[in-house]
């Protein structure tokens, strides 16, 4: 690629933070989390990345079938039970949301209004012959992040090719605005949920204190006939509850927090996720959608769907106890650098690879502790290079692999489909070194696709 020169682009690298800086490409720093003194730039990458424009349109275009297969999945309690049987008996966590799922569903939900948030998150597998094919990582259903900020980058990628000379490939990054789209959402469940005066609550992790803690149970929550209350918000009706934390056991400190937990899936209010698309977006589920037979389940009027949808699919495989499972895991132990090991957890940083895969297989092969995990093909990118812009960082040129998110809206009324909309993509970039972590968890970056 033409910038493919550290002595020359050091001076544009400044540019590109100040443009950074300009737009809102924020972020708090790590000595003061709490500061809205100090910020600094959300890292990001000097130039925007090259990803073919048919793969691209290929993930948008897909996004509203995932947003119908995500909701559809939340209404079929029977294939949920069918599909987490074999993790919740092993999994304590999961075995924790599939209770309250489980109560929900024999007390009856108190609200039919669903919204849902999503991301689905891809990488380009290239082929023998030279072509790349899209193939979906993960769905997340709760906390699909970055919506804001990769609202914002756009414009600091075309001023910077615009100084590097490259003008016409700077009109190659397309607009791109998910915080609005997933504001639209939150906002027709807001306007459905018919109360004027409700407020909509984010539920974030505030430094050492976290959401769930016995405090915000104890002296900020209560119920009043279904309806959900909070102090946070003067003791405002709340009509919306997006889940912005909430995906990992540290969320859950106490047996506080999971009555909190199930005090707001009582509520009215309606929840982002609630419980049952929290579960639709497990690996297991991702896993068993890919077995012959199980999206026409969902989508049986809609042959097209199913096409798209499985043409994303990596190899999926189950560890279930019994001679399919054996099989995956000597396929799994006899070539580890071919697959990812993934257990039931969200938020970066949770996969296992290469010869940690053989290490963690040989302690459960012979216990079902293997079916708290699924196996997936290892996707093979091919790594460009670029430069990854970080505080205080030498700027130094980088093999890289990118990662794809296309996030989606929808928001459902009983039976009846109200939006169901594409909203935006993200693009992630990492050092090829790297094997797994986001932007949070401080190896990726932020990127913008360069259309080609």
């Amino acid at each position: 690629m033409f910038w493919n020169n550290i002595i020359i682009f050091g001076k544009l690298a400044e540019v590109a933070k100040d443009a950074a800086l300009l737009h809102g490409v924020l972020m708090r720093t790590q000595e003061t989390p709490m500061s809205s003194e100090l910020v600094s730039y959300a890292p990001f990458t000097l130039f925007p990345t090259p990803v073919p424009k048919a793969v691209f349109h290929q993930a948008l275009a897909v996004q509203t079938f995932y947003n119908t297969l995500v909701d559809k999945i939340s209404q079929d309690s029977e294939f949920l039970q069918e599909a987490l049987a074999s993790t919740i008996a092993v999994d304590d966590f999961t075995a924790r949301l599939f209770k309250i799922h489980q109560m929900i569903l024999k007390e009856g939900k108190s609200q039919d209004i669903v919204l849902g948030l999503n991301r689905s998150d891809y990488m380009l597998d290239q082929g023998g012959d030279g072509t790349s094919s899209l193939k979906q990582i993960e769905i997340n259903t709760i906390a699909a992040s970055f919506g804001g900020l990769s609202s914002r980058t756009p414009d600091v990628h075309r001023l910077v090719l615009t100084v590097a000379g490259r003008k016409e490939e700077s009109q190659q990054i397309l607009d791109n605005n998910p915080a609005a789209g997933l504001a639209r959402g939150i906002a027709k469940a807001w306007e459905l949920y018919g109360a004027p005066r409700a407020v909509v609550m984010f539920l974030v992790e505030e430094s050492q204190r976290n959401i769930f803690d016995h405090r915000f149970v104890e002296n900020e929550l209560w119920k009043r006939k279904h309806v959900f209350y909070s102090h946070l918000s003067d003791g405002q009706e709340v009509a919306v509850v997006y889940f912005r934390n909430g995906y990992m056991p540290q969320n859950y400190i106490s047996e506080q927090a999971w009555d909190a937990r199930l005090l707001m899936e009582r509520s009215l209010a309606v929840k982002c996720p609630d419980i049952n698309t929290h579960l639709a977006g497990t690996k297991k589920v991702q896993q068993v959608l890919a077995k012959p037979g199980v999206l026409e389940r969902f989508l049986p009027d809609h042959p097209e769907a199913v096409q798209q949808i499985r043409a994303t699919f990596a190899g999926l495989y189950t560890l279930d106890m019994g001679a399919e499972g054996d099989k995956n895991i000597a396929m799994a132990l006899a070539t580890p650098d071919r697959f990812v090991l993934k257990p039931q957890r969200e938020g970066g940083g949770n996969n296992i690879y290469g010869t940690e895969i053989c290490q963690v297989l040989e302690a459960v092969k012979e216990s079902s502790e293997r079916t708290a995990y699924i196996l997936m093909d290892k996707i093979q990118p091919t790594p460009q290079q670029n430069y990854l812009l970080r505080r205080d960082a030498p700027l130094k040129i980088s093999d890289c692999l990118s990662e794809l998110g296309v996030f989606g809206t929808y928001v459902r009324q009983g039976t009846h489909m109200v939006m169901n909309e594409c909203v935006g993509h993200l693009l992630r970039t990492k050092s090829s070194e790297h094997q797994d972590g986001g932007v949070a968890a401080g190896v990726a970056v932020l990127d913008n696709p360069l259309l080609i």
